[in-house]
């Protein structure tokens, strides 16, 4: 399949050490990623649309995210920025649960750990959501790869 991200570069300048739960969380999602993801480009008028599969480089520069993309064998041909402020509720709520489900995981019974989960699968699923809308008519990514891709935003957030 042609349609998809084939490897992923997280630009690490200028970011402040994750913690090890975060740190897990970016490889769990890049594992994910690679192993199982769609990413299309839409077509457009005035230009041809490089054939994947796509090395998607991620980063924020100047307050945008950034999304660079390249073949899987050559140069980046394109890149295009999003603004930070959508995501940035969403985000902040994101990791006050993932703080709680990490805080829960050690010493809190089964029963209460999964609803916290539960609770931090909706904002991820939200964030994703918000992805989604603002990759319209720039990439097409279906709902595991904008989640996935949504906690590598939250990763480049933590810096």
């Amino acid at each position: 399949m042609t349609s998809r991200i084939c490897a992923i570069d997280i630009d690490e300048k200028g970011l402040v050490r994750p913690t090890p739960e975060i740190e897990q969380e970016r490889k769990v999602a890049i594992f994910d990623l690679l192993e199982e993801n769609s990413f299309a480009l839409p077509a457009r008028e005035d230009r041809a649309v490089p054939a994947g599969p796509y090395r998607l480089g991620l980063a924020i520069r100047e307050g945008r995210l950034v999304f660079e993309i390249a073949p899987e064998a050559g140069d980046k041909f394109g890149e295009f920025h999003l603004s930070l402020g959508p995501f940035k509720q969403v985000v902040k709520d994101y990791f006050q649960i993932c703080e709680s489900y990490f805080d829960a995981v050690k010493r809190l019974p089964p029963s209460q750990i999964e609803a916290i989960d539960m609770a931090r699968r909706g904002i991820h699923n939200e964030g994703a959501s918000v992805l989604q809308e603002r990759l319209a008519g720039k990439a097409e990514v279906d709902a595991n790869t904008a989640r996935r891709l949504f906690t590598l935003i939250c990763v480049l957030h933590w810096g």
